[in-house]
């Protein structure tokens, strides 16, 4: 369903190996590594927020941007909350906000400028 063209454009094997984490190293073995890619369901508004910071880097946002109130407008987490209950899976209580570490660089999203800041290549200007 998310391999044609106008979603991810990469072919159906690929996108298999990549989720269920069996796939070729290139030099000659075939690897099993289940949770190679993890997936959280959660929409953290942290999370949004960070997607935002990297809209802003690479000049796709200008200017001024109110992370939080973007974040909490588009990722509805107490809806998500209450629709995982439904479906019987779990789900994380307290805050929409979290840490995270993405590619090694830690992401707090009460400072999304300073994260923004931290990169000495991007498109804003």
């Amino acid at each position: 369903m998310i391999s044609p063209a106008q979603y991810l454009n990469q072919p159906e094997a690929v996108l298999s190996q990549v989720l269920t984490g069996k796939f070729a190293d290139g030099l000659g073995k075939v690897m099993n590594v289940p949770d190679r890619a993890d997936f959280d369901p959660m929409p953290w508004q942290s999370m949004a927020v960070w997607m935002l910071t990297q809209m802003k880097r690479w000049g796709y946002i200008k200017g001024a941007v109110d992370y939080k109130q973007i974040a909490e407008k588009v990722f509805l987490i107490t809806d998500a909350r209450k629709h995982m209950k439904d479906l019987g899976q779990p789900f994380t209580a307290g805050s929409a906000y979290t840490k995270h570490t993405i590619m090694g660089k830690a992401f707090d999203a009460a400072k999304p400028e300073d994260y923004l800041k931290s990169f000495a290549i991007s498109k804003m200007g």
